[in-house]
């Protein structure tokens, strides 16, 4: 990732499910932007597997004027580009769970039509439920081999408590070894997160300050206007907490907190995550509802709108206590951060999508603006949107020009990209990656065994709690008793950047 002039080498990319809504949505249009760019390596082959029969044309012929047809609809494709990237294309038709799908797999990697492969990557853009027939019959085959070369791509999440997340990391590590193992949280992968570590690092004013003495609190928020889609079947079994607090926002919470990595290599940063995961307190289950709240959107008005409630989505059962709104508090006992809340917060069918990292600074330690109206300050913030926009900036008091004492709130901008500059979408960053074999931004297996630690709690005693669950109108900002949470009373949930 670091270092963008290293050549990459030539490679076969499988994507297992390529026809299913994370290829469909992500990968192609990543893999195409990468095309487009000349980040591809010359020699890169791509084979899709999927289910799908593609009629008349052929399954060949019908998948690449499949992709032509989903490009041509979200990106503005360049016909020289696009025929150069849908030249790299095989389509494998077959089912994940008969070995004959993988023998014609194996015969169609020995005869790469870009060039000699020197590694296969396989990634599992597939339900969990469907990786251990997968990572069998690779194994079968022969199709795990050499170790140290092939690599293999699991989307989270990573099991759906600590007992299966260690479950799925002993069948990976049956066949593959550690160093083959991608485990991608897309999250890593955006520009702002990855600006984080600079904005921190590499600035010794912001450094400084960076600690339990000029820090009050610590919110993360990860709001979405879509509901639930048609991911019942998954979403309904999982909930807000294992779907993106349990990942994505701890994720978030381990660089704001980290210490400095000796190097910024992929173990010596992965190794500064898991310090923070280990050192945030344990939540006793008779403590859980002071330090977490669930909720589960109903019926409400979203641009212009009604949208019905989740109780009434296609496929969720009509008692379903499965949150879909998920706040939580946490304290990350170390010599930095001893004794300030971090506030984690996510949820669908909320007011916007609104994902960011706002840091509040404590109040100055002596009240020289008693007397004047300048008696209630607003606290200083450091803000890191996400999304919509990617930005940085803070917020700090000033007198207004005039006889009175009054102020107003300056936003210090320190926006990254330019009005010329083409985002970059997570996913691109992270396939190179993979490409290239940096593991920097990947996820290592204890950092998901000590997050399940962290949250276990919390969900075994929800698991107790099935005869009710509070709601909120879709739409808003989710309910207003997810403020229990605070420790301070001038503190709220900030909903804007």
């Amino acid at each position: 990732m670091f270092d963008q002039e290293t050549p990459l080498p030539p490679c076969s990319f499988v994507i297992f499910g390529a026809t299913g809504n994370l290829a469909t949505l992500k990968l192609l249009p990543a893999l195409y932007r990468l095309e487009e760019a000349g980040r591809l390596p010359e020699g890169l082959s791509l084979i899709a597997q999927g289910r799908r029969a593609f009629g008349e044309q052929g399954d060949e012929a019908g998948w690449r004027a499949h992709v032509v047809e989903l490009l041509e609809q979200k990106l503005k494709p360049e016909p020289a580009v696009l025929a150069r990237f849908i030249a790299r294309f095989d389509y494998l038709r077959g089912e994940l769970a008969e070995g004959d799908t993988y023998t014609r797999l194996k015969e169609v990697l020995a005869r790469p039509k870009m060039g000699v492969c020197s590694n296969v990557v396989f990634y599992l853009a597939i339900k969990p439920g469907d990786f251990a027939a997968v990572i069998k019959h690779l194994d079968a085959c022969g199709l795990n081999k050499p170790r140290g070369l092939h690599r293999i791509v699991v989307e989270k999440p990573f099991g759906s408590d600590i007992e299966s997340a260690r479950v799925l990391n002993q069948l990976l590590h049956r066949y593959f070894e550690e160093e083959q193992v991608f485990r991608i949280d897309h999250y890593m992968g955006k520009e702002t997160v990855q600006n984080l570590l600079v904005f921190r690092f590499a600035n010794t004013l912001i450094e400084n300050l960076w600690n339990r003495n000029y820090i009050d609190h610590v919110q993360i928020t990860v709001a979405e206007e879509v509901g639930i889609g048609n991911r019942a079947d998954y979403y309904d079994k999982a909930g807000a907490m294992r779907d993106m607090l349990q990942n994505h926002l701890m994720q978030l919470m381990t660089l704001v907190a980290m210490e400095p990595p000796p190097a910024l290599e992929a173990d010596a940063l992965r190794d500064e995550k898991v310090k923070v995961l280990r050192s945030i307190r344990p939540i006793p289950r008779r403590s859980v509802h002071a330090h977490a709240f669930r909720a589960q959107y109903k019926a409400g008005r979203i641009g212009g709108g009604m949208v019905p409630g989740y109780q009434d989505e296609a496929g969720v059962e009509a008692d379903s206590v499965t949150e879909t709104f998920v706040a939580a508090k946490f304290y990350i006992d170390n010599w930095r951060w001893r004794g300030v809340p971090f506030y984690l917060r996510t949820g669908k069918r909320l007011k916007q999508n609104l994902s960011m990292i706002a840091i509040r600074f404590r109040h100055p330690p002596q009240q020289l603006f008693r007397e004047t109206p300048l008696e209630q300050l607003e606290p200083n913030w450091i803000v890191l949107s996400i999304q919509p926009e990617e930005s940085m900036h803070m917020e700090l008091h000033a007198k207004q020009p005039g006889l009175g004492m009054d102020t107003r709130v300056l936003k210090l901008n320190a926006s990254y990209r330019n009005p010329d500059d083409q985002p970059l979408d997570a996913y691109e960053a992270l396939l190179l990656d993979v490409i290239e074999g940096d593991r920097t931004l990947f996820i290592r297996f204890d950092e998901v065994e000590w997050a399940w630690r962290v949250v276990d709690p919390i969900l075994k005693h929800w698991a107790q709690e099935r005869d009710f669950i509070h709601a909120y109108p879709a739409g808003s900002w989710g309910p207003i008793e997810a403020n229990r949470l605070f420790d301070g009373e001038d503190t709220e949930w900030r909903n804007g950047v």
